[in-house]
């Protein structure tokens, strides 16, 4: 704790723990704080958080518009891969972190900062995640994490610090328009996320409040007719909504919209956190449900069945990684050269329905599809010869047959 520490770069988020940090750190090592806003398009007043983290003793702030980068560089990989973490997860924190961990290690360097904090408690995933891409970026800085230090234990504990210190605790962030959070969830909120745990979410048993969603809604309350739309893909990435090019916000920002409007992207879940512990969160993740369905659903059409299948295995392990913070491992990145020579034909346009939270297949069609109707048809055909099936199923059959006529001779024996 007491490491000789002369400029350090905070991720700041404007909350009640990363603002009470800022006079936590000048305390104990002396030193000057430089606050990191990271906009990964979350509903946030970024000019009134930035003038918080001044007020609070920072030297200086930094609000940075990643969201782009966060979605080209980062989720957009995952979506190639198909990766969900246990079947449910989109991993929209696990993959924002390691985009705000990387830009404090930037800042860190223009700066000439020799150590880096994040307000990440020593419970959950997100302090790996920080630290872990730290390591692999700038192995040289120092990592100072408060939540593993300091004696403060509760909320009422951090605003006793805060007020003794004069820290504003209270501001004006996103105006009247943003939206109210219900119940107090502990939740993290970007462009491609909303998750929600904490309070009553902590017992299993306990269904999600119906009023709790933020970004979608309830199914059994949207809209009563169905909405279809058209994605096109190029190499696995998303390009184009209903025909027109849009850019990577531009799109999820408009999925996010639809998806709201139906329903879609809720998942409850009970994961396995890394650090051993089970935790139950809910998340909403309207855009990015309909990208990995459209996305799936082309690679029917475009890979072949050995590739498909793998890719599957791959998936399930490439989740784990990105789960874990191992963005920057090599196995990761190992994986990400399989899963980018993949997408090379990944290629064409989905058309879906969605209505009440479901999401249903609508037509697919690629340049690059392996579906040949004059093989597969059920009508006469000139291209297939039905007898080759009968060698076919004589040799893939041999071991069967081989084993079983052993049985044979060993009960006559």
């Amino acid at each position: 704790m007491k490491q000789k520490v002369n400029k350090v770069v905070l991720a700041y988020s404007g909350g009640l723990d990363t603002s009470v940090i800022i006079p936590w750190l000048k305390e104990n090592y002396d030193c000057e704080v430089i606050a990191v806003c990271a906009n990964l398009g979350q509903p946030e007043d970024f000019a009134a958080i930035e003038k918080k983290a001044l007020a609070s003793g920072a030297s200086k702030a930094y609000v940075l518009d990643l969201r782009r980068e966060f979605l080209e560089d980062f989720v957009w990989p995952v979506l190639q891969a198909g990766s969900v973490y246990e079947g449910k997860y989109l991993l929209g924190t696990s993959f924002a972190r390691p985009v705000i961990a990387k830009a404090l290690v930037d800042v860190a360097k223009k700066e000439g900062a020799d150590a880096v904090a994040h307000g990440a408690t020593g419970k959950g995933n997100d302090q790996v995640r920080f630290e872990l891409t730290i390591k692999a970026l700038a192995p040289e800085l120092a990592i100072i994490a408060p939540w593993r230090l300091w004696e403060i234990r509760s909320r009422e504990d951090a605003l006793a610090y805060a007020a003794a210190r004069q820290v504003p605790i209270d501001y004006t962030g996103g105006g009247e328009d943003k939206p109210k959070q219900p119940y107090p969830y502990s939740m993290d909120w970007n462009i491609w996320h909303l998750s929600h745990e904490g309070a009553d979410l902590e017992n299993p048993a306990n269904a999600p409040h119906d009023d709790m969603y933020m970004v979608t809604c309830d199914p059994t309350t949207a809209k009563d007719e169905v909405t279809v739309i058209t994605l096109g893909f190029e190499q696995g990435k998303p390009v184009s909504l209903n025909g027109q090019a849009l850019g990577a916000v531009e799109m999820i920002t408009e999925l996010n919209r639809i998806g709201a409007e139906n329903g879609i992207g809720i998942a409850d879940i009970v994961e396995n956190r890394l650090v051993g512990m089970k935790s139950r969160g809910v998340y909403e993740n309207p855009g990015g449900a309909i990208l990995f369905y459209a996305h799936r659903e082309l690679e029917y059409l475009c890979l072949d069945r050995a590739t498909f299948h793998y890719k599957e295995q791959v998936a399930v392990r490439y989740a784990e990684l990105v789960y874990d913070g191992m963005w920057y491992a090599p196995l990761r990145e190992a994986l990400q050269a399989f899963v980018t020579a993949t997408q090379a034909t990944v290629t064409g346009e989905v058309t879906l329905r969605l209505y009440k939270g479901n999401i249903m297949s609508h037509g697919a069609k690629s340049p690059y599809s392996l579906y040949s109707e004059e093989f597969v048809t059920f009508g006469r055909d000139e291209v297939y010869n039905q007898a080759d099936a009968e060698g076919f199923i004589n040799l893939f059959g041999l071991p069967l047959k081989i084993r079983a006529l052993m049985q044979a001779k060993k009960d006559l024996e």
